[in-house]
């Protein structure tokens, strides 16, 4: 009954008010980082979603797109601005995947959706993970994020599949609160973004 109904209803309702709270810092956000990102606010990429669905990610953009000499991009390091460390550091990048919510291609809570050529590199039970919607936040996320391991993020987030419930919901919802005031966990020490998942051998 949570799983089916009264989950997907919860989340439409909270996404909306989110929505309409937080527009001001919503608005804030796009202007300052249209300014930054040259006219692109917005970061799109597919991921999969429930039973491997493809769909649009939305986050705010932040990296720049500099190239070198030679037509490259740069480093991550070197294109994150100084607004996007901000914001990512503040876990703020995720605001808009509200959006995504509302389309019902996400929820509030559940593992998060990860690049989609992870998916020839699952295992059996790390493919479980699609069982359910992805999530803004997720078990593993308030569990260590980025700062643990990917076989450990996959063992949380099929741990929460089998074990989702309104309880459990609040209680992430409260830790990943309490963890982004702290800034745990976003990225592992001297990287600017997560480490890339090559699979299981």
């Amino acid at each position: 009954m949570y799983r089916s109904t009264i989950k997907p209803l919860l989340d439409f309702i909270i996404a909306l008010i989110g929505l309409f709270l937080l527009s001001p810092i919503f608005i804030a956000f796009i202007i300052l980082l249209f300014i930054a990102n040259n006219g692109k606010p917005f970061f799109l990429q597919q991921r999969p979603c429930k039973n491997e669905k493809i769909f649009r990610i939305i986050k705010f953009k932040t990296m720049n797109d500099k190239k070198d000499s030679n037509g490259n991009l740069l480093s991550d390091s070197e294109r994150l601005t100084k607004i996007g460390s901000f914001i990512r550091k503040t876990s703020l990048d995720e605001l808009p995947q509200l959006i995504n919510v509302l389309k019902g291609e996400m929820s509030l809570i559940g593992p998060r959706p990860l690049l989609t050529e992870y998916l020839p590199l699952y295992s059996e039970f790390q493919k479980r993970r699609h069982e359910v919607k992805p999530g803004i936040t997720g078990w593993a996320q308030v569990n260590g994020r980025n700062s643990i391991s990917w076989q450990k993020k996959f063992k949380f987030d099929v741990w929460y599949v089998d074990n989702i419930s309104l309880l459990l919901d609040i209680k992430i919802l409260i830790l990943t609160i309490f963890n982004v005031l702290k800034s745990e966990g976003v990225n592992p020490k001297d990287t600017s973004t997560v480490e890339y998942f090559k699979g299981n051998n």
